[in-house]
């Protein structure tokens, strides 16, 4: 994109950033503006309330060189007012939740439908030579391939986010597809289109209102220091790690929660939003198993996980069936029923243990004990 001297104005120096308002969006206009560039931006406004958008319409330049469009990513016809005359695009516009676990494909639909249009308006323009999508570090890291080195081939694996459900599950799987569908469209329409895969971005920030990731950063912080402040009071577990170690061993997720439950047993997982506490130490699980399921519901996810294998048990459930099958299960299984249950088993499979050995004996033969595949 042509650069203009600062005051110039032209069509040949004029981009559109969507999604202006947001951190990225408010710090990029910023930077052009500065550099002499004519902007479009777009806004999504609120019929119910006024938006102060003061931050951005008192920048330096923006008097003479910054016009605000009203657009709707769902309404992605609305953007191609703010498209019109511009030599390069900046698409950052995109309505998800970076917290939800839940994939709504319906939404997922609608992000890649209005990005593809968007992509088509600026072809449909005549004056855009460049594109420049957002994507996201989520849409190349999260596989279980475990490469050190992640490049344009690198594409975060769909299906296997979907089955974690954690933190950010809708966000990472929009994004990857989002970008696999504009990269693809962008090919095959001839659209020069450069994809910015963007990790973490936090800093100053000159919107009104605190962005998320900032947000999101800063809670780890706190979470970081307040924990450091009540360790020295014993009241809380060990911090074992945060969500982006989890994502950091994506890869090799199993072998990594295993390793933590061998080394701290019962320890904390960190995130912004959700604290859990995992716990391998058979007291703790005989206390949970035992005390008021509304304290340690299992929840439906582990449910969905667990009940092929364990079926509708006190080891699933919550709620009324919990406390019913412990009601059962604390009259068959006190500590004289499970001794003498023992007792009979150990003394059943030890008289056939000694009779296979008396036999090999008598016949002179060897024994193999281990224990078939």
């Amino acid at each position: 994109m042509e650069n203009k001297e600062k005051g110039g104005s032209s069509s040949s120096s004029r981009v559109c950033v969507t999604g202006g308002t947001g951190f990225l969006g408010s710090w990029l206009i910023m930077r052009l503006l500065q550099r002499g560039y004519s902007v479009n931006t777009t806004i999504r406004s609120h019929p119910d309330r006024k938006r102060d958008i003061s931050y951005l319409t008192n920048l330096e330049g923006a008097s003479e060189r910054l016009q605000i469009f009203n657009a709707d990513i769902n309404k992605p016809q609305s953007f191609a007012a703010a498209i019109e005359g511009c030599v390069g695009v900046f698409h950052l516009a995109q309505p998800m939740d970076i917290e939800e676990e839940e994939v709504d494909e319906t939404k997922v639909k609608i992000v890649i439908t209005a990005t593809l249009e968007i992509l088509q308006a600026c072809i449909d323009s005549k004056t855009v030579k460049r594109v420049v999508y957002t994507s996201s570090a989520t849409a190349v890291v999260l596989n279980d391939k475990g490469l050190d080195i992640l490049d344009e081939s690198s594409w975060s694996d769909v299906d296997l986010i979907k089955f974690g459900k954690t933190f950010g599950t809708f966000y990472s799987v929009c994004k990857t597809l989002t970008e696999k569908a504009a990269i693809e469209f962008s090919g095959k329409n001839g659209l020069e289109l450069v994809s910015v895969v963007a990790s973490w971005v936090h800093g100053p920030f000159i919107t009104p209102h605190c962005p998320d990731t900032v947000r999101i950063f800063m809670d780890m912080i706190f979470v970081h220091l307040l924990t450091k402040k009540l360790n020295g009071k014993k009241r809380y577990h060990p911090i074992g790690g945060t969500i982006f170690n989890q994502l950091l061993n994506f890869h090799r997720l199993h072998h990594y929660m295993s390793d933590l439950a061998g080394k701290y047993r019962t320890y904390r997982l960190i995130s912004p939003f959700k604290n859990r506490i995992c716990t391998s130490d058979p007291v703790n699980v005989e206390y949970i198993l035992k005390t008021n399921f509304d304290n340690y519901g299992k929840g439906w996810y582990n449910y969905n996980i667990l009940q092929d294998l364990l079926g509708d048990g006190i080891f699933t459930i919550d709620g009324d069936k919990w406390r019913k099958q412990r009601k059962l299960s604390s009259h068959e299984f006190s500590t004289r029923v499970l001794r003498d249950f023992s007792s009979v088993v150990f003394r059943k499979n030890a008289a056939k243990f000694a009779h296979i050995l008396s036999e090999a004996v008598k016949s002179n033969e060897i024994v193999d004990i281990q224990v078939s595949p």
